[in-house]
């Protein structure tokens, strides 16, 4: 096929895609989710033609490589519109709607580059957007007519009314409360496109398909939930069993459609989605089970901060996630309407999200998935019942499976000695009994820094002992191969002897991050005080295996007395902590049907109103965020306990430039944004990660923060 216009480029360096063929590539993409979501298909594939067209400026295509920041900011979404009258009058608001705001806030955006932002130069806007109009309109009225826009001129002054048009609707539809699906539509087909590029085509005959999911119609008397019955008129789903019964397995089997699964830490998306994609492959050829990152894309200009939701692509018969991107839906953050579209109408399992996040924003998220008529699923072993009991009020009983395991069934899982230490001095004897007696030793702390001071102090005592150290601040491909070593599986799902399934002595220090749907089963466990639930989850990685030897047998739990000091308590709150550790047996068995009692004693209330304050999804159904905005405050920054942004090391710069989606990934480090917020951070690259110094991580001990400062910068990059 000849290229149109191949000097026209929509992306620069490394990619250098042609504008021709990118619009193409949208077109082919938007079409597709038109379809699948019901939009008028001509409306969108219009949208997709006109939203980029702009590139062809003379100004943008002199800017694309420039490695200089203008001062005066162009945006080729406004040049775009200047052709809005090619198009049939009857679309105009839709295409308005998908083309001036499908990377900005049109009003209040966070480097106020919003078309409304720029009202007080507002002819000086335009001025700067038609400059050279009769040297580059033809370019673009060529590739239109390509596209199939028969369009033979615009002059400038209809260019102008186009710009005012745009404007005033802008002016008048900014004062609407509520989101604009069209928007959404388009930002969905421009991600998926610009992601995949020439293979857009190729991705999209695997989209909207709803998975076969009878694998886990798989029944064993070990596991209760296998045994229990699925079928139900009823749309939601409420689950509580322990650790290890069967939860997983049962919330899929209540699935009809595409599913979103959701698990509130890194590395126990990463595991559910290996484990998903090996359980589905036999029968789901060809499937497309995706993965989406906790972190997300944090753009700054000033003091100002934004944060745009990392959404992966549309349509994915699977999608593993942290509540993250769910929660940006409720707070407006940048690219909520297309994560809103994709997951509307789906089922989403919900699996222990409550752990370790704010449990008002669970409400928040259970109210906007009810409003956008999603079928729900939520799995627990720990939620008290204050959350219980609300999530009900919100769903309606009626509408609700609820599944409990009994009290014989509850009793069936006890499999826990509970011991209190007072301090770490008192562990060094469990231990070098532990590696004495050929067992798996499994030690968790609270914090990053404590699990790598546990693991530089047993890899000097142990030297000869395999030792793992797995917690969040991992490059991705340094990470995915210590939960590879973790799991010890090979790719085909096979033991191979490596840390879970190994039968010598061994010992993983882990942080929070091995508490939800990680798959291993230790020997015994040496875990700092936390909050009850989350102690509860890391409980289950010890005697979760569950066979005729191991039903009935009873492995040891070594707790740590809480700290005295509030700050050392961190991430939690000290007084949670005080009440999980009191509340807990000494030197007995953990009986599993008095756990819910002593859940709901530690855990008493919810504070909603902050939550509903921030939020632009109200309780009450409405929607308080102006259309065609997206809130730029990066509120969930301060809201979740969660990763948040993006980094790579500073050696590692050039490999991420030239790299592909998948070696960029492989690069990245998530941390929080105030560790990061004083770094370099790269442009017009990616996911334009901050870079940190190279002193700062090693693929041993992963970040360390202390070292996470522009002081540590290696002065030979300065010269290269």
């Amino acid at each position: 096929m000849n290229e149109i216009c191949s000097h026209i480029k929509a992306k620069g360096k490394p990619e250098e895609t042609t504008l021709h063929q990118h619009l193409m590539d949208v077109s082919l993409a938007v079409e597709k989710i038109a379809d699948a979501l019901n939009f008028d298909v001509d409306i969108a594939r219009c949208g997709a033609v006109l939203h980029d067209i702009g590139k062809t400026s003379s100004v943008f295509q002199a800017r694309l490589n420039s490695k200089t920041i203008p001062k005066t900011p162009f945006r080729h979404e406004i040049a775009s519109c200047f052709f809005l009258s090619a198009f049939p009058e009857n679309m105009h608001s839709q295409l308005i709607e998908m083309v001036i705001g499908h990377h900005k806030s049109i009003l209040h955006d966070a480097k106020e580059k919003g078309i409304l932002d720029l009202e007080e130069v507002r002819g000086d806007t335009f001025n700067l957007h038609i400059k050279d109009w009769n040297n580059w309109k033809d370019d673009a009225i060529e590739i239109l007519n390509a596209l199939g826009i028969e369009v033979d001129d615009i002059s400038e002054q209809q260019a102008e009314e186009n710009f005012d048009k745009v404007y005033d609707y802008c002016d008048e539809i900014v004062q609407e409360r509520g989101f604009s699906e069209w928007r959404g539509l388009l930002m969905a087909a421009d991600h998926f496109a610009s992601a995949l590029s020439e293979n857009t085509e190729e991705y999209l005959e695997r989209t909207f398909q709803a998975p076969n999911l009878k694998f886990y119609n798989r029944q064993h008397q070990l596991y209760p939930l296998s045994e229990k019955d699925s079928i139900s008129d009823k749309k939601h789903t409420m689950v509580v069993a322990c650790t290890g019964a069967g939860k997983t397995d049962y919330l899929f089997r209540r699935c009809k459609g595409r599913v979103f699964y959701t698990l509130p830490f890194q590395a126990s998306i990463n595991a559910m989605y290996k484990r998903v994609k090996n359980d589905l492959k036999a029968n789901n050829p060809n499937l497309d089970i995706r993965l989406l990152h906790a972190s997300s894309n944090i753009v700054l200009e000033g003091k100002t901060k934004e944060e745009k939701i990392i959404q992966g692509h549309v349509g994915a018969a699977v999608k593993v996630l942290t509540p993250h991107q769910i929660a940006a839906i409720a707070f407006g953050t940048n690219g909520y309407e297309a994560m809103l579209l994709d997951i509307k109408g789906c089922d989403v399992i919900l699996d222990e999200i409550h752990t370790n996040i704010t449990r008002a924003i669970v409400l928040k998220i259970i109210q906007v998935l009810n409003y956008l008529d999603c079928k729900i699923h939520i799995g627990t072993a720990t939620m008290p019942s204050i959350l219980y009991n609300r999530i009900i009020d919100i769903l309606g009983k009626e509408n609700v499976l609820e599944v409990k395991l009994d009290d014989k069934e509850l009793t069936a899982f006890n499999r826990h000695t509970i011991h209190k230490l007072n301090d770490w001095n008192h562990t060094i004897e469990i231990i070098s009994t532990a590696v004495y007696e050929d067992k798996k030793l499994l030690i968790v702390c609270n914090r990053i820094q404590h699990a790598q001071e546990q693991y530089k102090k047993l890899s000097n005592l142990y030297p000869e002992i395999p030792i793992l150290l797995i917690h969040s601040r991992f490059k991705k491909g340094d990470r995915d191969e210590k939960e590879q070593l973790l799991l010890g599986l090979n790719e085909d799902g096979k033991a191979n002897g490596n840390f879970n399934t190994s039968n010598k002595a061994c010992i993983v220090v882990s942080t929070q991050v091995v508490e939800v749907s990680l798959d291993i089963s230790f020997d015994l466990m040496i875990t700092e005080a936390a909050p009850l639930d989350s102690l509860i989850q890391r409980f289950g990685r010890v005697n979760r295996k569950r066979d005729a030897d191991t039903v009935g047998k009873f492995k040891p739990i070594y707790i740590l007395a809480p700290p005295e000091d509030e700050k050392e308590a961190l991430p939690y709150d000290l007084e949670i902590i005080n009440r999980s550790y009191a509340t807990l047996p000494n030197n007995e068995v953990l009986q599993e049907n008095e756990l819910q009692a002593k859940i709901d004693h530690v855990f008493t209330e919810i504070d909603f109103m902050k939550i509903e304050q921030h939020s632009v999804f109200k309780e009450d159904g409405r929607w308080t965020i102006d259309k065609l905005t997206h809130n730029s405050k990066a509120i969930l920054l301060d809201l979740l306990d969660i990763d948040s942004v993006n980094c790579i090391c500073e050696a590692d710069e050039d490999a991420y430039r030239e790299g592909n989606t998948e070696t960029r990934s492989k690069l990245t480090v998530s941390t929080r944004y105030y560790i990061a917020k004083n770094l370099n951070q790269l442009t017009k690259c990616g996911i334009e990660p901050f870079v940190l110094p190279d002193a700062a991580y090693s693929s041993e001990f992963g970040l360390d923060v202390s070292k996470a400062k522009p002081e540590f910068y290696d002065s030979q990059y300065s010269f290269l």
